[in-house]
């Protein structure tokens, strides 16, 4: 049986707002998926834009999962991200989106971050993101220039858990984003687990989602 690799897509993005909060990638959202593919024995690597360590947001050390990814050599690979644009997702089985404020910063908008989500699409791969990941979906096109996500049903991180967490911070609300390109959007009540598969594309609401999103993926990998 050949093994399957996932390729994490991470933020570069250390603070986001007027108020220049501190942020990057949320740390459960990748230890949680990461500690999921380890079980079942799919190879994770790691790309950003710039290359280099991505900066981290939320650590817990009392989460065995999270201390785990601390003190592993993944995350020792993880400060060594690659250039995206050093990297094929073609030559993965799946690529995923963390979240965390981060990616509302450098993923919104970039095109070689909606060139990666289409080719990845456009080549039969997986895609999926969780919580404030899937902001990486917004603006990816198909050929026929409709947008990617455009009557797919999905999640993401929800209007109702931004409006108590970091409104004032981010450039927009996700879960409207979303809507307004046409997504299927559901979301399950805030901070509880929500994970939607539509075909190959699979999403996750928030930092709870993330394991489970993890699993779902597993089983679509096969």
């Amino acid at each position: 049986m050949s093994i399957k690799h996932v390729l994490f897509i991470l933020t570069n993005a250390a603070q986001i707002g007027p108020n220049q909060r501190p942020t990057g990638y949320f740390f459960p959202e990748v230890a949680h998926p990461y500690d999921v593919f380890a079980q079942a024995g799919v190879a994770v690597e790691y790309a950003s834009l710039l290359g280099g360590t991505p900066p981290e947001d939320g650590y817990d050390e009392s989460d065995p999962a999270q201390l785990a990814f601390r003190n592993s050599a993944a995350i020792r690979r993880m400060s060594r991200s690659r250039k995206l644009s050093e990297v094929d997702v073609l030559d993965y089985d799946a690529v995923f989106f963390p979240g965390g404020l981060g990616p509302m910063v450098d993923l919104a908008h970039n095109p070689e971050i909606k060139a990666a989500v289409e080719r990845a699409w456009n080549g039969g791969k997986i895609v999926a993101a969780v919580c404030h990941g899937p902001v990486a979906l917004l603006g990816a096109t198909l050929d026929d220039g409709s947008a990617l996500i455009s009557g797919r049903k999905l999640t993401g991180f929800s209007d109702d858990e931004e409006i108590g967490y970091a409104q004032a911070d981010v450039p927009f609300l996700l879960e409207t984003a979303l809507r307004a390109e046409g997504a299927e959007y559901s979301s399950a009540d805030a901070w509880q687990v929500k994970v939607v598969v539509d075909g190959r594309l699979m999403t996750g609401q928030n930092p709870a989602s993330a394991g489970p999103l993890a699993e779902a993926m597993v089983q679509a990998l096969g």
